[in-house]
């Protein structure tokens, strides 16, 4: 087809990213304003200690499990539709869970939420994916969708931090209601999705069912081994059952006619590296966030509020990385050049926490890891998080951003658990061969040099991690720079969508 007769971009297109923005900005939000609030709503609620993890737990199975599904629908519906439905569903759900008068309506506040989001969240990507189709635009706009994505949780902290103790805890769920009702007039105003870009194919309800209930007992399974332990009976049963049912999956969607995840999208080697590497990204920071959030407000004693803006930073940092370095790059070089090299920064930031000690001070070590950490991580994601939309067929936009949010929810699961798993046991030991230190040190000093020695352990095996999302995005991603249309060389068929991807020559 020639390149005259393409649609014109819409007009709106950038007052449109800026609602969008607003939406992926209460997601990403919601993630750690919460954390923050949980003590104070366990208190007031009268939840127990074994019982306080499904306030989080709630929230991510719902969404992790529901994501490919959320995908699809917007596929289906149009993404517009998709993401007001999503806007207005978590909104109401937000305002259940502030109004809570006990657990089970909490609780279920938080599922609704999960669910809504993950009708929200693809919607959200995928109209990114769809409007902003010419090579610097595209990368303008994604630098900033990027630098919301990865800043987004440490600003949560912040914003949680004032909630919590200045309001009430149930002012962290209030908060999303006027996020919502923007970006629902935003969207109703000024966003239009490019027509011909939805997927008018029927739903696979069979893979459907796999995908969710398969997700689910995966997301499930690393949660239970945190509180249970690796090698408890149900823990493994969980893990088995996530096996049979996701490969179950995959055999139905290489058959169905109507799939509900295309295999062309996932097996592309392109994206395939862009949701590795992401997901193994997110297991590095989630214990990063959680760690350093426990380093700052136990052993440092912060604030809930002066921990939040102990983590600015690293969001100015990703924020830098994002804008100034990814987007400014993206159209120039191959997307492992910034990947590459980005990974390979956060993981020297988090090998300066390594190297924390109880009394080791902020300035000469947490923020020039959280520096480093910001900068990695904001130039890695913003390139990532174009690519694994960009080529894709407009009918998948919103499977394949799902994907997207799917790696990173697979990865926070497992890095919470695997992270944790790593740092009790570090403590276990380190107590167990530093007995005799316990009188001399007094019980809390004791207590605080088992947790850092604990969590620098962890924080080891994430700058690991790291270095596997660096190798993963050599060794598989080879596609050129993203200085094109996507979709500009493909034929008129759609067939075919990896050749609009342009390949680097070696």
């Amino acid at each position: 087809m020639p390149e005259t007769a393409q649609v014109q971009p819409d007009p709106r297109r950038w007052k449109a990213l800026g609602f969008i923005a607003i939406a992926q900005l209460m997601v990403v939000l919601d993630a750690t304003i919460v954390n923050i609030a949980l003590p104070s709503a366990q208190v007031d609620l009268h939840i127990s200690d074994g019982d306080r993890q499904w306030v989080i737990t709630a929230y991510a199975l719902a969404f992790g499990g529901l994501l490919l599904f959320g995908g699809r629908i917007a596929d289906l519906w149009g993404r517009r539709r998709a993401f007001i439905a999503g806007l207005i569903g978590f909104a109401l759900a937000s305002a259940i869970g502030g109004a809570a008068g006990n657990e089970a309506m909490l609780l279920g506040a938080r599922a609704l939420q999960g669910v809504f989001g993950a009708l929200l969240a693809p919607a959200a990507l995928s109209l990114l994916a769809v409007m902003f189709t010419e090579a610097h635009e595209r990368a303008k706009a994604f630098g900033i969708y990027g630098a919301i994505a990865g800043g987004g949780s440490a600003v949560g902290l912040i914003l949680g931090g004032f909630l919590t103790e200045y309001l009430d805890w149930r002012w962290t769920f209030y908060v999303n209601i006027p996020f919502a009702v923007l970006a629902v007039i935003g969207a109703f105003l000024v966003i239009r999705e490019p027509a011909g870009t939805h997927n008018g194919s029927g739903l696979d309800i069979p893979g459907v069912v796999l995908a969710t209930l398969g997700l689910v007992s995966l997301v499930y399974a690393f949660t239970r081994a945190e509180s249970d332990g690796w090698t408890s009976n149900v823990t493994i049963g969980l893990f088995v059952a996530a096996a049979v049912l996701l490969v179950a999956f995959v055999l139905v969607e290489s058959k169905v006619r109507a799939p509900l995840l295309p295999l062309r999208v996932v097996t592309d080697r392109n994206r395939g590296g862009v949701y590795l590497s992401l997901g193994l990204a997110i297991i590095a920071m989630f214990g990063l966030f959680l760690f350093l959030t426990y380093y700052l407000q136990v052993v440092k004693g912060y604030s809930p509020v002066r921990t939040g803006f102990a983590f600015l930073p690293m969001v100015a940092g990703m924020v830098t990385g994002s804008t100034q370095i990814g987007a400014r790059l993206m159209t120039r070089v191959p997307p492992r050049l910034l990947m590459v090299p980005g990974f390979l920064l956060a993981a020297v930031g988090m090998l300066i926490l390594t190297q924390m000690k109880v009394d080791s001070s902020y300035a000469g070590l947490v923020l020039p890891a959280q520096i480093l950490l910001g900068l990695g991580m904001g130039t890695a994601f913003m390139p990532a998080m174009s690519l694994a939309t960009f080529g894709v067929q407009p009918r998948d936009a919103g499977v394949a951003s799902a994907m997207v949010n799917t790696s990173q929810q697979v990865g926070g699961a497992i890095g919470t658990a695997l992270l944790n798993t790593i740092a009790a046991g570090a403590v276990t030991d380190w107590v167990t061969s530093h007995a005799a230190q316990a009188r001399t040190l007094g019980k809390a000093a004791f207590a605080n040099e088992a947790a850092v020695h604990g969590y620098a352990t962890a924080i080891w095996w994430a700058v690991g991690i790291l270095v596997l999302a660096a190798a993963i995005v050599l060794v598989l991603v080879d596609s050129g720079h993203q200085g094109r249309r996507p979709g500009a060389s493909s034929g008129r068929d759609g067939h075919e969508d990896a050749p609009s991807v342009p390949v680097l020559a070696h």
